[in-house]
């Protein structure tokens, strides 16, 4: 497993992170209805919108998991926001280095298909993703991914 490498703006990040006064709040329904569609579009069973702190990801939602948070170095959200241009696509982690022996691939909840999206300030910094996730090997199509 490869923990994601903290960003070279770190401090920065986490300052406008902290800005939002989001983290440990109560969830919301405009934040689940993203979720929701999110799963409905890509056909996964887990949906969530997470936010990378210092040593967590934490779930703002999450449709389809029961837990709230993971360790910070488990994290696909964690790689995503090292490119915040990019959706980050994994078909099948069981066969990409970074995420092979992660307990989030070997143990619940068997992340084996992830796409997250970065989610960016008005000042340019990632969040933490809208992601999608499911249990099996999968493709979206460009039409699925443009929507999420």
């Amino acid at each position: 497993m490869q923990a994601p490498k903290v960003p070279d703006n770190e401090i920065e990040r986490l300052s406008d992170l902290k800005s939002y006064h989001i983290l440990d709040t109560l969830s919301e329904t405009e934040y689940d209805n993203l979720t929701q569609i999110a799963s409905e579009i890509c056909n996964t069973p887990i949906s969530l919108i997470s936010l990378i702190d210092e040593n967590r990801q934490w779930f703002k939602s999450a449709q389809g998991l029961d837990a709230k948070e993971t360790p910070r170095e488990y994290a696909f959200c964690g790689h995503a926001i090292n490119k915040p241009d990019e959706v980050l696509i994994v078909e099948d982690s069981r066969k990409d280095d970074r995420f092979k022996d992660n307990p989030l691939v070997t143990d619940d909840p068997k992340v084996i298909f992830y796409a997250g999206v970065p989610l960016i300030t008005e000042k340019g910094f990632p969040l933490g993703t809208l992601c999608v996730i499911d249990n099996e090997p999968k493709h979206l199509h460009k039409n699925q991914i443009n929507s999420i």
